[in-house]
């Protein structure tokens, strides 16, 4: 796979509202596109929400905008794969914005896949692909929803990882669109909670090994003011 940057940079934003992460990524793709900066790895948490997929279907969310209001979550339809989704305090989400090149955008979301079970490993938890249905699955729960929009072959959205979420969010929607889909977390599986900066930490190694490319953490104002060198 061919790169023309040498470095990631990455950033941890902590809990950060759906529609400014995904403002966010519409400012980086063209700065990524034309090489003004790297590639870049957002690394965050979203207050309450459900994501629809553009060939979704509505009916799968289960709640209407009352019961919504009720549970302080919100609704948007969404340019990226797949169905419906939750986010919600205590899941890492892990958004690329990535140059592809050469790179095929089904292989991208394997490597994501791999990413992830890679970073479950050193957790005690055996994580597993499921062919033809993209994420990550642990003894049949789907612990990690995976779903990528690519614009001028730059990647955008990326992952859920389920850590210490409240899976009761789930029972409100179908998830990935299949009616009564079980799902997991690292909280469920270890019978404790885990540090998110320790997900983050291992994730990160997996990255710079997966892509053979340093990683560089810049701070959250940097990435927020849109500075970027011309």
């Amino acid at each position: 796979m061919a790169f023309t940057s040498p470095e990631i940079w990455a950033s941890d934003l902590g809990l950060v509202p759906y529609e400014d992460a995904w403002r966010l990524q519409q400012k980086l793709l063209p700065l990524v596109l034309e090489r003004k900066i790297p590639d870049v790895l957002l690394f965050l948490e979203h207050p309450h929400v459900y994501t629809l997929g553009k060939h979704g279907k509505e009916e799968n969310l289960l709640l209407g905008e009352e019961e919504l209001r009720k549970r302080e979550a919100q609704f948007f339809r969404v340019d990226r794969g797949g169905d419906i989704t939750y986010h919600g305090p205590g899941q890492l989400i892990v958004y690329f914005v990535f140059l592809l090149e050469d790179l095929r955008v089904k292989r991208f979301v394997e490597i994501l896949e791999e990413l992830v079970i890679s970073t479950l490993d050193p957790f005690a938890i055996k994580a597993e692909r499921i062919e033809g249905k993209p994420g990550v699955w642990v003894k049949g729960k789907k612990i990690c929803s995976i779903g990528i929009a690519v614009r001028q072959k730059v990647t955008q959205h990326g992952l859920a990882l389920n850590v210490n979420p409240d899976l009761s969010y789930f029972s409100f929607i179908n998830p990935c669109g299949e009616p009564n889909l079980p799902v997991t977390s690292m909280e469920r599986e270890l019978g404790k909670k885990t540090s998110l900066n320790e997900v983050i930490s291992a994730f990160s190694h997996n990255v710079e090994k997966q892509f053979n490319r340093d990683l560089h953490f810049r701070s959250r104002e940097e990435i927020w003011r849109y500075d970027f060198p011309s």
